[in-house]
């Protein structure tokens, strides 16, 4: 609004414009910005916020310069393909007995946020809010952790997630409208015949199955069970299934241990491949899990490395819960005080020959659990649960990647809180606390949120 000032206070926009600039070198350090120029208009905001989406952002950052009218906004910001943040700060963090009419006037963004927000509430668009003295640390800390956030969404939004095989039948809580899912969040399913990966597997090098196992002959503590046939074998289903993502453009992807065993040319399950696929940044989930494997896909992209895991049991005493799955699991995550080993393991699930397993423990200390619920047509909810991963004993008998996960709130309440919310058994977990952070992605991507 500032052509309601210009008379007024004759130079506003240049100083304001100056504060804008001085704003985007703060959050140099967290995210590169581009600021685009002061707007006063509806053809303005049209022109700048049209400039900005083509840019190949990944976010658009709202910053009021004075009062500004929603009006003018409105219907830009709801209708521009980006995750928007409402930044509600102004030029100086403090008032003090030397300001005039002059500086209410610079630093009177805060109503004008508040006409923003009530324009973007009325019309459903999904934002995200940070208020704040941007001078300070925690501000542009907010900042940057939104913007994580946000490209986290906009690559999800150009996801695909392959599917060897089909989702397991009978499985319920994992399934999606593939279409709603595409049309509302972004990440396009698609279903590959386990053909393609025989033939992958028998298209691989020899020199690459030899770097593979000699890699893990260095890394890896690896069972002398094992033999060259089923090293190999797991190596060439590893190095295939990378070749097929690669070629396909595939970020995310499960093989379905029924649709492999199935097939009839498959000697065994590619479990080590998954754990080791995962440790290389492709995101995975099991038996057809496409919910889940975008999920994992956009932790990556937000926080890093990323356990894919499920609920296996609960331990009352300990007030925990046994997180693992029928194999794979992130060794990029194991604890560094003991040894990852890939060892020959009997597995009676698929009626094939033993499959190569990465056996280890989950590094203890604090984490974030979260799962993405499919509900009716296009809506979604996130379910996480702040804990930490026990410091434990090993359980020797126990012949897959594991640990024990105790919620902040408790085993009772939180189950009971995962359960009436419809989570699914499917979930995927990252060292820290990150509530926030998917607070932020929710609100850029439009997702309820449910902290259990």
């Amino acid at each position: 609004m500032q052509a309601l000032y210009d008379d007024m206070l004759p130079g506003i926009t240049e100083r304001q414009a100056a504060y804008a600039a001085a704003v985007g070198e703060a959050l140099g350090g967290v995210c590169d910005v581009v600021v685009g120029d002061p707007v006063k208009t509806r053809a303005d905001v049209d022109r700048v916020v049209g400039e900005l989406a083509a840019d190949g952002l990944d976010g658009l950052l709202v910053v009021m310069l004075t009062y500004g009218p929603a009006m003018h906004v409105s219907r830009a910001l709801a209708g521009v393909d980006l995750p928007v943040c409402l930044v509600n700060t102004q030029p100086e963090g403090a008032i003090t007995d030397a300001w005039d009419m002059g500086d209410l006037t610079y630093n009177q963004g805060i109503h004008g946020a508040q006409d923003t927000a009530n324009a973007l509430v009325r019309s459903g668009r999904p934002f995200h809010v940070i208020t704040g003295d941007w001078q300070s640390s925690e501000f542009v800390d907010a900042v940057g952790l939104w913007a994580r956030a946000a490209a986290a969404v906009t690559r999800w939004r150009a996801l695909k997630v392959a599917i060897f095989g089909y989702t397991m039948n009978g499985m319920g809580d994992i399934r999606v409208d593939e279409h709603a899912f595409l049309r509302s969040l972004g990440p396009q399913v698609d279903a590959l015949g386990t053909g393609l990966l025989v033939r992958a597997v028998a298209e691989v090098e020899d020199d690459a199955v030899r770097g593979l196992l000699d890699s893990e002959d260095a890394r890896f503590e690896v069972d002398p069970r094992l033999s060259a046939a089923e090293r190999e074998d797991h190596a060439r289903m590893q190095l295939g299934l990378r070749a097929l993502l690669d070629a396909g453009g595939y970020r995310a992807y499960s093989t379905h241990f029924g649709a492999i065993a199935e097939d009839g040319r498959f000697a065994r399950l590619p479990l080590a491949a998954a754990s080791s696929l995962m440790a290389d940044g492709y995101a995975f989930a099991a038996e057809g899990d496409s919910v889940t494997a975008s999920l994992m896909a956009a932790a990556q992209d937000m926080l890093g490395a990323t356990q894919f895991t499920e609920m296996y049991a609960m331990d009352f005493p300990r007030d925990a819960i046994l997180m693992s799955h029928m194999g794979e699991g992130n060794w990029a995550l194991a604890r560094a005080d003991r040894p990852v080993r890939l060892i020959k393991r009997p597995l009676g699930i698929g009626g094939l020959g033993d499959p190569p397993t990465f056996l280890f423990q989950y590094a203890p200390g604090p984490c974030t659990l979260a799962t993405l619920v499919a509900l009716e047509g296009t809506r979604f909810r996130l379910v996480v649960s702040e804990g930490e991963i026990l410091e434990s004993d090993e359980l020797p008998a126990l012949e897959m990647p594991y640990g024990l996960f105790r919620p902040d709130s408790g085993v009772r309440n939180c189950m009971d809180a995962w359960l009436r919310l419809g989570g699914p058994h499917h979930q995927v977990l990252n060292p820290g606390r990150h509530a926030d952070a998917w607070r932020a992605f929710c609100a850029a991507a439009g997702i309820e949120l449910a902290l259990v």
